[in-house]
């Protein structure tokens, strides 16, 4: 896919001139320095992708905020981890929690997403033992993803960046707009705000990160992996476009560099347990960046930095922050306005 791009800008030397002009862009002191992500805005300290998460992230100091994209009914990018309503931190406008998985959002207009409620955590449900701390806050509403770049604009972060994920699954196409579609929706958003630059994707469907190649050659991507035994991206080719680690002697970071041909700006991001100090330095080696997720636990982080990798991607951005001062690290600056 990334290939036949190269041809439609007017022949391969174009093409290359192009993708040196991105390497000069993107390989920029963001890219060089550690990457404290807030994973959903930092959900261990607040509810999870809302403006109040991201806004608490921000002021603390963070490099970056990750966060998670769908798309309405009628065509709005919104900001939620999942497809469908999740009645773990969802009430309805009587204050009612969700007695079992709620619509989907692609089936649902912006108007009727916002009626719900998304500041709490059910405090009967798992999701609340697992986040006990996190402070909620009633009345926030899932958000547009215009939304949040007008709260960071308006606070003022010129320097935090954008991790977003399209929530894909190619095993359940109904569940969302087809990736073409949905690329194309978020990207608009992204570019009316001017934030390309800021902005990286991330995707489990690389797919995803195929066709951004495509249609924003110079917009960072980041390629999720997870090898798990209840959920595993690299059995069949299905979540990764169709390569195959077979093919590329069992190496995941091989497998990635394949898929992004010569792109830059590409970053591995694994799940933590697949990941070992040899696999840093193999990815590395390719000019992948890697940024593993999620990690909440302050030894964890410790050894992956002495690892050597790029960036965290926490739901404590405040633990995160800790060890690297322990560390002696430079910290991102928190909003001050």
């Amino acid at each position: 896919m990334a290939r036949d791009c190269a041809f439609s800008w007017g022949g391969k030397s174009s093409a290359l001139a192009r993708l040196g002009l991105a390497f000069l862009l993107f390989a920029a002191p963001h890219a060089q320095a550690f990457d404290l992500q807030a994973h959903r805005g930092g959900r261990g300290l607040r509810p999870e992708n809302t403006l109040a998460s991201f806004e608490h992230a921000l002021r603390m100091g963070v490099t970056t905020l990750e966060l998670d994209i769908a798309i309405t009914a009628d065509g709005i990018p919104v900001i939620s981890h999942d497809a469908a309503l999740n009645p773990a931190i969802t009430r309805d406008a009587q204050g009612r929690w969700l007695q079992e998985r709620g619509p989907l959002i692609r089936s649902l207009t912006l108007a009727q997403v916002q009626s719900y409620d998304v500041g709490r955590i059910n405090p009967t449900s798992s999701y609340a033992r697992a986040f006990p701390d996190q402070q909620p806050r009633d009345g926030q509403r899932i958000s547009t993803l215009a939304a949040l770049f007008k709260l960071v604009n308006d606070l003022g972060a010129k320097d935090v960046h954008f991790d977003m994920e399209t929530k894909i699954n190619p095993h359940h196409p109904e569940s969302t707009l087809e990736p073409e579609a949905f690329v194309k929706t978020m990207l608009e958003v992204i570019r009316e705000a001017g934030m390309t630059q800021r902005v990286m994707v991330q995707s489990f469907d690389w797919r995803t990160l195929e066709l951004l190649h495509r249609l924003e050659p110079g917009l960072r991507t980041m390629y999720l992996t997870i090898a798990a035994p209840d959920f595993h991206t690299l059995t069949d080719g299905s979540w990764t476009a169709g390569h195959l680690l077979a093919d590329h002697d069992g190496s995941v970071p091989r497998m990635i560099r394949a898929s992004a041909e010569n792109f830059p700006g590409v970053i591995w991001a694994p799940n933590y347990n697949n990941l070992s100090a040899p696999l840093v330095k193999e990815a590395q080696s390719l000019g992948l960046q890697v940024i593993p997720w999620t990690v909440n636990q302050e030894p964890l982080m410790e050894r992956l930095i002495e690892w050597g990798v790029d960036g965290i991607i926490t739901d404590y951005p405040d633990r995160l922050r800790e060890v690297l001062t322990q560390k002696r690290m430079p910290l991102p600056e928190g909003v001050k306005n």
